[in-house]
Formats: structure tokens, sequence, C-alpha cells
């Protein structure tokens, strides 16, 4: 069963394939289909991560810095039966 992944990257709507032997999670699969180097995004959000109190404070950075990217609209494509 394949899962795919649809964003909007700059206003123009795709769908990927993802697999999680490739990519940690979705946010990782968009990425590296437009290209984008997460090095300093994963230090940052690293940095995030050990001085905040939950993982609320992570998944905001992560929303925030995608739509700096210009990444909307991420989610896991639902199948129809």
């Amino acid at each position: 069963m394949a899962r795919q992944v649809s964003y909007q990257f700059k206003g123009e709507a795709k769908v990927i394939n993802f697999s999680f032997d490739k990519h940690n999670d979705i946010y990782e699969a968009v990425a590296a289909a437009e290209g984008i180097d997460l090095t300093r995004f994963h230090a940052m959000e690293q940095q995030v991560a050990m001085t905040s109190k939950g993982n609320q404070a992570v998944k905001d950075f992560r929303i925030n810095e995608f739509a700096r990217f210009g990444f909307s609209n991420i989610h896991f494509v639902r199948e129809q039966d």
C-alpha cells in the first residue's frame, strides 16, 4: 500500500509518493522533493526541542519554518475505497 503526500509549494499543488524507508516524516519528504537542504533547520529544531518543555513548541517551529520556505497544506492523501 503506497502512501502519498499532498502539499502546496509557493501556491502550486503537488502530490508525491512517500515511504518511511526514505524519510522520517512528511516534512522531510516534501523538502527533498523540492530540493531544500534541511541541515540548518534540523539544528535549530533540535535546539527548540532541548529548550522547550513539550512537543508543541517543536511542532509550531516546524510549521512556521515550512511556511517560510513556501510550503502549506502538507498532509497524507487518504485512499478512496
